[in-house]
């Protein structure tokens, strides 16, 4: 039977939704326990939001003031410590995750399975390749332990209402010297995170400009959206690229997503194709974003935007 440790991703103790991603995915293995593990200076807060988790077997906390930030090389030498026993080493496939499963599986002498978007088996599963064009069926060799990162687009998050046990955890673990935090620069933001946000509302070139974005804020805000952009809207400067969805941006699966003035460029589809419901708005009716919108409106931007900002 399987075993599974998930890394729990959190920020400002509060957990990530990807964990409760995580957990679903681990739930299809039908295992016979799922762990989570906290690494933080103080873990409590962070792991009674995961003991919530329905699914989870047991919370365990690493306490240490290294573990303050969310620096890989010093998070991986401790779970790789803790992965003894276990079959699987689950964690997200977000920035945390993609930074930090690599080093644990390098430490644990394994492949990583990058993007696990479906579960066909304890040690077999789907991921996407050519930038979500074809899906393709891996197998990890018996043997090794399965390090992975999953596609948080694809998994659900675990629902609410589990009562797992927290237990503390001691790990030795040699934590590198080389390796340091200095700070974060991170833009700032009241509304929604782009990665976890339900809804978001996203402008391409045909914005116009970085001032013309202010009618996208303004829409997003009356719907208590995150705002994300295209590569070509990032390109051009109109927005910091910490707001582009797409292939080489973020891949994101809100219930409820607006493409404002975007063409449609297969490396963005790739970034929205889990989104629940696409619509689109755009002067130009053969637009390839049209051809996967569940709502298509032609028309111009500058002047629908208002008319719905003022209908909602």
């Amino acid at each position: 039977m399987a075993k599974v440790l998930i890394v729990a991703e959190h920020h400002d103790g509060k957990l990530n939704p990807s964990t409760a991603k995580c957990v679903s995915a681990a739930v299809a293995l039908s295992p016979e326990a799922i762990d989570v593990v906290v690494l933080a200076a103080d873990p409590d807060a962070v792991a009674a939001a995961a003991a919530a988790l329905s699914g989870v077997t047991r919370v365990l906390t690493v306490a240490n003031a290294a573990n303050a930030q969310p620096v890989a090389q010093v998070l991986a030498p401790q779970v790789a410590g803790l992965a003894s026993g276990y079959s699987h080493v689950f964690g997200p496939s977000t920035t945390f995750g993609k930074d930090l499963m690599p080093c644990v599986a390098a430490l644990l002498g394994t492949a990583q399975v990058s993007d696990v978007m479906a579960v066909e088996g304890e040690r077999t599963f789907k991921r996407p390749i050519y930038a979500g064009n074809a899906i393709i069926t891996v197998e990890v060799a018996e043997g090794a332990p399965v390090v992975a990162t999953l596609r948080a687009a694809s998994w659900p998050e675990a629902a609410g209402g589990g009562s797992a046990a927290v237990e503390a955890a001691s790990v030795e673990a040699t934590l590198p010297t080389h390796t340091r935090y200095i700070g974060l620069a991170a833009g700032s933001s009241d509304r929604p995170d782009l990665q976890s946000a339900k809804r978001v509302v996203s402008g391409g070139r045909g914005v116009g400009s970085a001032e013309n974005f202010k009618i996208l804020y303004d829409f997003a805000d009356k719907l208590g959206a995150a705002v994300g952009a295209s590569r070509a809207a990032v390109d051009a400067g109109y927005v910091p690229n910490e707001l582009q969805v797409g292939q080489t941006g973020k891949i994101i699966a809100p219930e409820l997503y607006f493409a404002v003035g975007i063409s449609g460029a297969i490396q963005h589809l790739t970034g929205i194709k889990d989104a629940g419901t696409i619509v689109a708005i755009n002067k130009d009716a053969d637009s390839a974003i049209f051809e996967i919108a569940d709502i298509g409106l032609v028309g111009d931007l500058f002047k629908v935007l208002p008319e719905l900002e003022a209908a909602l």
